[in-house]
């Protein structure tokens, strides 16, 4: 089984620059206390650091 982890939504995107609304919109996060499940990548992993005021790790799977 791929390693995952769940990624929820703490902030708003309001008033934030464009790059940071994109991100969220990658993360598949739009709304506040969304959650998602997300594979563990690089990728994924490198878009939650470049937005760390606005999700936060919940949970490591796997």
């Amino acid at each position: 089984m791929a390693k995952t982890i769940v990624v929820k939504q703490i902030g708003s995107p309001i008033r934030r620059p464009a790059k940071q609304r994109e991100t969220l919109v990658g993360l598949g996060l739009n709304k506040m206390h969304k959650t998602r499940e997300l594979e563990d990548t690089p990728s994924v992993r490198g878009m939650v650091n470049s937005i760390p005021h606005l999700v936060e790790i919940v949970e490591e799977r796997g």
